[in-house]
């Protein structure tokens, strides 16, 4: 099996963590161009019915009756085969091993399942029990589905996701050009200090569903495997700094600590994540999410950057040195107005870094005007 094949593997210690995660790792163990999701196929096409657990311990072990033990290397034309025999399967969680052929899996009868075909009940139940991904190809329905932790998901044709992804990309697009528009305009706005609450929250608005949508075609890019590999160049293109730039917009305009409210970063980034896609287009919601109060007077009220945002546009510009920039400052108009020497006095700034963040800082508030108005 390829080396990217078992990266992919699922299992419970797996790199991914919580239901999610084991089901992102078990669609990529099964995605076009895998071994496994040749076998499948295979399956399908030979008109027969397969149930395999991808995944070993004991209690798999004490589910297990009759059949055979093999442990033998995996092989796509060997799942087709052991599938003739009427049982069960069972693969080690790299998808290296078939460790059984031909049993017959107990599972607890008591575990819940809505499913209803005996192959499709033992698959959702087992997978209950022990947190393994448990694959049921039907014969009578020709399909593969998925069992992952209590959810189940069918495994669509390449054609089919790639229409739906195609479509998502469109939208992305769209949603990207309307971000840059935005962001553009707040980037002028933060040079003349015209900012208001509803400039921000529009930026950030607009970041978080670039984010949503990326998310979902990353999805996708997931179940399509090798065929997903153009669709994943462009979604790299597209979102390229989104994330920084979300982190950096709730940076620079986070209210600061009071006695009635007090909101960290993580905290509004947090809060902007868990909005519902109705409540991310509403302004005021996204604006109680980065911690204001979100009333129309506030909406309208002017802020100010802190600057995070500007100096990571300086090229060569450490972290560590855009954080004292922005500590010593305290605001971006005053580090629009300070000169080489006022930039010396922060620590770690020498004269050479301070001429390029001088003239830095001039190019973005030239480029910025002359974007906005000419």
């Amino acid at each position: 099996m390829a080396a990217n094949d078992r990266a992919a593997a699922p299992g419970k210690s797996g790199g991914s963590s919580g239901a999610d995660g084991l089901m992102r790792a078990s669609l990529s163990a099964v995605a076009p161009g895998t071994a496994l999701r040749d076998g499948l196929e295979r399956i399908l096409r030979g008109n027969t019915g397969g149930l395999i657990v991808l995944g070993w311990d004991k209690t798999v072990e004490s589910m297990c009756t009759g059949g055979f033990i093999l442990d033998v290397e995996f092989t796509a034309t060997r799942l087709r085969e052991l599938c003739k025999l009427d049982g069960g399967i069972v693969i080690d969680k790299d998808i290296t091993k078939i460790l059984r052929a031909g049993v017959q899996l107990v599972p607890d009868p008591t575990i819940p399942t809505e499913e209803t075909g005996t192959r499709h009940r033992t698959a959702d139940r087992v997978s209950k029990q022990v947190s393994f991904p448990v694959v049921s190809v039907s014969q009578s329905m020709r399909l593969i589905a998925l069992y992952v932790d209590g959810q189940r998901r069918v495994l669509e044709d390449s054609a089919a996701i790639l229409s739906r992804a195609n479509q998502a990309l469109a939208t992305l697009e769209r949603y990207k050009l309307r971000l840059d528009e935005v962001a553009g305009t707040l980037s002028a706005l933060e040079i003349e200090d015209l900012v208001t609450v509803r400039d921000v929250t529009a930026v950030a608005q607009r970041l978080e569903m670039v984010r949503r949508i990326a998310t979902e075609i990353a999805e996708y890019v997931v179940e399509l495997g090798t065929d997903g590999r153009l669709l994943a160049l462009q979604l790299d293109e597209l979102i390229a700094g989104v994330e920084p730039e979300r982190e950096l917009v709730v940076r620079d305009y986070v209210p600061e600590p009071t006695a009635k409210r007090s909101r960290t970063v993580d905290e509004a980034l947090f809060e902007l994540d868990a909005l519902t896609h109705a409540e991310l287009l509403e302004l005021p919601t996204v604006a109680r999410a980065l911690g204001y109060t979100g009333s129309p007077e506030t909406l309208d009220s002017a802020v100010s950057p802190r600057g995070f945002r500007l100096l990571a546009k300086v090229p060569r510009l450490p972290g560590a040195i855009i954080d004292r920039l922005v500590e010593h400052f305290g605001g971006l108009q005053k580090l629009l107005a300070a000169s080489v020497d006022d930039l010396q006095a922060v620590d770690g700034v020498g004269e050479a870094r301070a001429r390029s963040v001088r003239e830095g800082l001039s190019r973005l508030a030239e480029s910025s005007i002359l974007e906005r108005y000419v």
